[in-house]
């Protein structure tokens, strides 16, 4: 009789899939218990929900602090700048100016009533005008024995401040050419920097001032006449409101208008 021929197993090449929904199990059965065990604050959800609807509804409406039912509170408010203390600071800081250019003016006022000196206030600071005619003899940058007095109780007036200082020498058109100043630019820096020294020696530290020299071209007259050229020969000492360090590019009068001079 005939043996019967084994038949060959098949080979089951998805057994994959068994492991693969073993797993997909396994990981519906972890996010049901997470599901489960997590809650949501229905409360919080409802005001937070709420404060975002008005806040994109009602753009020109204040939004208003909301309490949800567990006593916390969400709220969502626009920012409101508050100018009161930069007001009162402004406020503070021209009253000091004020008072300063009153006891500078007090201190010059015989050289105001010559007309060789002008004090005047504006929002940059103080301004203190001189002509070179009381600091200076012609073509000089050593200053006159009889301006020192003057110039001393000017920079003791300040010393006490935290206010920048800066010094600037100006002239009139009138060529110069010397071994010493070759060009006006040399002469008014020189004379600007002898009022620093002078105000270093009185006290006034160093780092506050700055010395700059304008030579002719920064003129408040017309250098047509003796007396526009007088007036063009000057130092101004400005006393800046402004406490930015940046002192020598701020912005100077302008050249075409002269300051009024004070009452």
């Amino acid at each position: 009789m005939a043996r019967r021929k084994r038949e060959e197993e098949h080979e089951n090449h998805e057994r994959w899939l068994v492991s693969y929904a073993d797993f997909m199990t396994l990981l519906f059965a972890f996010f049901v218990v997470m599901y489960a065990i997590s809650s949501v604050n229905q409360g919080k959800y409802r005001v937070l929900s709420n404060s975002l609807i008005n806040a994109f509804q009602n753009t020109n409406k204040p939004l208003i602090r909301v309490a949800s039912q567990a006593s916390s509170q969400i709220a969502i408010a626009r920012p409101i700048p508050d100018n009161k203390a930069s007001d009162v600071h402004l406020e503070e800081q021209t009253r000091q100016m004020r008072g300063m250019a009153s006891d500078l003016r007090t201190l010059l006022e015989p050289l105001i009533q010559q007309g060789k000196v002008r004090v005047t206030q504006s929002r940059r600071g103080i301004a203190v005008e001189i002509s070179n005619s009381v600091l200076f003899d012609t073509a000089k940058a050593v200053l006159q024995p009889d301006s020192v007095a003057a110039l001393k109780a000017v920079a003791q007036r300040i010393a006490s401040t935290s206010n920048l200082i800066q010094v600037e020498g100006n002239t009139d058109n009138q060529p110069i050419k010397s071994t010493q100043y070759p060009s006006n630019w040399e002469l008014s820096s020189a004379r600007a920097a002898s009022v620093v020294r002078l105000f270093v020696d009185t006290g006034i530290t160093p780092e506050r001032m700055v010395a700059i020299g304008y030579g002719e071209y920064r003129p408040v007259e017309s250098n047509d006449s003796v007396d526009g050229r007088a007036r063009n020969r000057r130092v101004t000492i400005n006393i800046l409101a402004d406490s930015r360090d940046d002192v020598a590019v701020l912005p100077g009068p302008s050249p075409t208008a002269a300051p009024a001079p004070a009452p």
